[in-house]
């Protein structure tokens, strides 16, 4: 059976094989022995050795000047369209006790977290103002400028950026945001 194995995959490959094959007759104990010569001629190759002071090392400069400009540190300005949007999100945290800049509006939440925070403030009884950033687009942009936050809903409370939807959810949990509320009718 071995010997058919052996005889079918040298016809295959043109490769030379270590192995012999064993005649039916004959012990395959025979042949061990030729296998063990051969075996115990081969050497490991060794892998090459490199000295720590060979090897090349890349420093990364601390400033720009060693660094291509592509990579150097960019912001971005606000379009003037922009500044319109930004003095009028301002306006809102100014004005409004609690304001919340969220997607859908209270009774028709279009987010999950948007939905959470809604639920999170009147479960605390509060009394807020928000926005449907999806109706504004550039209200939508900015409010991510002016809290310098890039996700979309954020509460404002007392003028103040609080947070997204974890924050909130987090302060609700501690009895933070009970606290902060509290400020709210305080004022």
């Amino acid at each position: 059976m071995i010997s058919r194995i052996l005889l079918n995959t040298n016809r295959f490959s043109k490769t030379t094989t270590i192995f012999k094959r064993i005649p039916h007759n004959k012990p395959a104990s025979s042949h061990l022995s030729s296998c063990r010569e051969y075996t115990s001629s081969l050497q490991p190759t060794p892998l090459p050795t490199t000295s720590p002071s060979s090897v090349l090392i890349r420093t990364f400069s601390s400033d720009d000047s060693g660094s291509h400009s592509d990579f150097a540190a960019q912001k971005k300005s606000v379009p003037s369209g922009n500044q319109k949007a930004l003095e009028l999100i301002d306006s809102h945290v100014k004005s409004n006790p609690i304001m919340l800049y969220m997607k859908g509006s209270p009774n028709s939440p279009q987010c999950g977290f948007s939905a959470r925070i809604v639920q999170i403030l009147q479960s605390n009884g509060a009394s807020f103002s928000s926005v449907n950033v999806l109706e504004y687009p550039e209200i939508r942009e900015g409010v991510k400028q002016y809290g310098e936050w890039p996700t979309i809903p954020q509460l404002y409370v007392n003028g103040e950026f609080v947070g997204g939807c974890d924050i909130v959810t987090q302060m609700d949990e501690d009895g933070e945001l009970e606290e902060l509320l509290k400020t709210v009718e305080n004022a």
